[in-house]
């Protein structure tokens, strides 16, 4: 193993020990988006982007939130519309605070058009997604 692959793996291992009881995943339709962008002095920019996702199998909806502050570039996020399927991989909020049951964004898979705002490796083939299938009884 070289010594690239041991620091990925070591980062990897840390990162799993310190967040690992509160990774997610939201899978569903997105019922609404929103986002705000601002700059300062055309030298810091900030984004926020608040998607409303409801869940494929349930009633259930999950509030995912993506902030991201940047020096001197803009920011780049992908192309997210109402009805769009997607997944979102990320980080429920810390136990007893405020925005608990917030999921900050880390990745979205949008579904419908097939982009990721953390691209893929390119020699890497992209995993194999199985969609929920709805439960046509409840409603």
């Amino acid at each position: 193993m070289g010594l690239k692959e041991k620091l990925t793996n070591s980062y990897t291992q840390s990162y799993l020990k310190r967040y690992g009881d509160r990774l997610t995943q939201a899978q569903g339709r997105v019922l609404s988006v929103k986002v705000e962008s601002k700059n300062y002095l055309r030298m810091f920019y900030k984004l926020t982007v608040i998607i409303l996702v409801k869940a494929d199998g349930s009633k259930s909806i999950s509030k995912c939130i993506f902030k991201k502050h940047r020096w001197f570039k803009k920011i780049n996020f992908i192309s997210v519309l109402q009805g769009h399927s997607v997944i979102i991989q990320g980080m429920k909020g810390k136990k007893g605070k405020e925005h608990r049951e917030h999921i900050q964004i880390v990745n979205i898979r949008n579904m419908t058009t097939k982009k990721d705002l953390v691209p893929t490796k390119e020699g890497t083939p992209t995993p194999k997604v199985q969609r929920v299938r709805a439960d046509k009884r409840f409603k």
